[in-house]
């Protein structure tokens, strides 16, 4: 029989969320976080949070410390250093968990604050997950969000819809041949920067296993 995944609320200095996590399998930890207009519970993470789990590792959905602050609204001026300390923060409480190894995922603005953490702080994380990374802002392919790929020394999965306004494939492509790591990109057809999760009906439900697959070949 297999073992249930359980759930347990963190609440400790600026990390807010829920673990999912099998009693005795926790070598292997993945902080979850959202977007700019989201929160620790968007269907994506949950799903991918309960997919991780089942397959042992210790899986952390957090909102980050301005959601924390406002239940609603964008981030504001001054709060992306904050974010990026309450990551940390939610890497080091998984390893006091006694995970060996721990990773940082994001949705948009959380996979774009995890990945700058990581190139601040090449220790912190032992890699990434970046889920519909905003290269760019929509219509403004030239305004970039790659300053800091070059100092990244992790590596690196970036999961992108081949609709998504925030920046295609090519431009993706392209951008991560900045970073000094290994890098692979996992293309989801026919979706937008909500992978096909942000309605009641996910149009990709099998997204979360092929997002496994692939961070297991990456990090194998």
């Amino acid at each position: 029989m297999a073992s249930e995944v359980r759930t347990e609320t963190v609440h400790a200095a600026s990390v807010s969320g829920v673990l999912h996590f099998i009693e005795g399998h926790e070598r292997r930890g993945l902080v979850l976080t959202h977007g700019a207009g989201g929160n620790k519970n968007s269907a994506l993470l949950v799903a991918l949070a309960g997919q991780f789990a089942a397959l042992h590792f210790a899986v952390l959905r957090c909102d980050l410390p301005f959601r924390q602050s406002r239940p609603h609204g964008p981030p504001g001026p001054g709060d992306a250093a904050r974010d990026r300390e309450g990551l940390a923060l939610a890497v080091q409480a998984l390893r006091q968990r006694g995970c060996a190894e721990g990773f940082i995922g994001g949705q948009s603005y959380g996979g774009r604050q995890a990945s700058m953490l990581a190139a601040e702080r090449p220790d912190v994380a032992d890699g990434l997950l970046l889920l519909s990374y905003p290269l760019h802002p929509p219509g403004k392919p030239a305004q970039l969000r790659t300053q800091h790929f070059p100092q990244l020394r992790v590596p690196a999965l970036f999961v992108e819809g081949t609709r998504d306004p925030f920046g295609t494939l090519e431009e993706l492509s392209s951008a991560v041949e900045l970073i000094p790591a290994r890098t692979s990109i996992l293309k989801v057809e026919g979706v937008g920067h909500d992978l096909g999760f942000g309605r009641k009906k996910p149009a990709a439900p099998e997204l979360p296993a092929t997002v496994y697959a692939a961070f297991a070949s990456l990090f194998s």
